[in-house]
Order: C-alpha cells, then sequence, then structure tokens
C-alpha cells in the first residue's frame, strides 16, 4: 500500500535581497556605524483558493510582507543574526495564510579578516 502524501500545498511566497541597514553584531562599530543586510523570506501558503477567487484577502501580501519584515530588521539591535532571523520568521508567520517560513539573513559586511563573499544563517519556522 501506498504511503499516503503530505497534504501540506508546495505553494511558496518569495522575497529575495529585501536590503536593509540596520546596527546588528556584537561589535560596538557595527552597533555605531551600522550596515547593510540583506533579507530572503519564503512562506508557504496554500494558494488555491485565493488563486480561484482572484482573492488578496485569501493569500499573503508580499508588498506588506516586505514592509513588515523591512521594519522588524530595522528595530532594537541585537548581537546575533540568528536573532534577526528569528524576528522575520515571526513577522512571516503572524501571516494568518502562513503555514511555514524559510528566511535567510545575509551579513555582506560582516567582520572577518578573510576574504569571503557572504555570511548567512537560514532558519525554516512553522506553526506550533
Amino acid at each position: 500500500m501506498a504511503e499516503p502524501r503530505d497534504r501540506r500545498p508546495g505553494d511558496r511566497i518569495t522575497l529575495t535581497g529585501l536590503r536593509v541597514q540596520a546596527n546588528h553584531g556584537v561589535f560596538d562599530f557595527e552597533r555605531e556605524q551600522g550596515q547593510e543586510f540583506v533579507i530572503d523570506v519564503s512562506v508557504l501558503v496554500d494558494l488555491r483558493a485565493a488563486a480561484s477567487a482572484d482573492d488578496l484577502a485569501q493569500t499573503v501580501h508580499y508588498g506588506e510582507l516586505a514592509e513588515a519584515v523591512v521594519a522588524a530588521v530595522e528595530g532594537d539591535p541585537v548581537d546575533l543574526i540568528e536573532t534577526v532571523a528569528e524576528r522575520v520568521a515571526e513577522v512571516a508567520l503572524s501571516y494568518p495564510a502562513t503555514i511555514e517560513a524559510a528566511v535567510t539573513v545575509h551579513k555582506p559586511q560582516a567582520p572577518i579578516t578573510v576574504p569571503f563573499a557572504d555570511v548567512a544563517v537560514s532558519i525554516v519556522r512553522g506553526r506550533a
């Protein structure tokens, strides 16, 4: 007998490369000078009802999500980008249609003494 299929949809709304100036970091100069953070967020949403009814209220308004994510990242400074990622996931999960949120926080000017292309933390959070 075949295993039952996972009933969760594979529909996603994805925002890539949101750029935010913020003052997160462990070092004093990061808190004082700030730096750019780049945020990717993807929300798992069942889009069937929104698509069939052509109804924005049944999905996640990506413009509002983008603004809310930027506001969350601009908020109170924290030491870790892990904390920033959790903050963004909480915002994404605050939308009723969101089932799961995948977040990546990039810190392209991280204070590292060797050449690098990117530093990023990625998390996936779902509803409890």
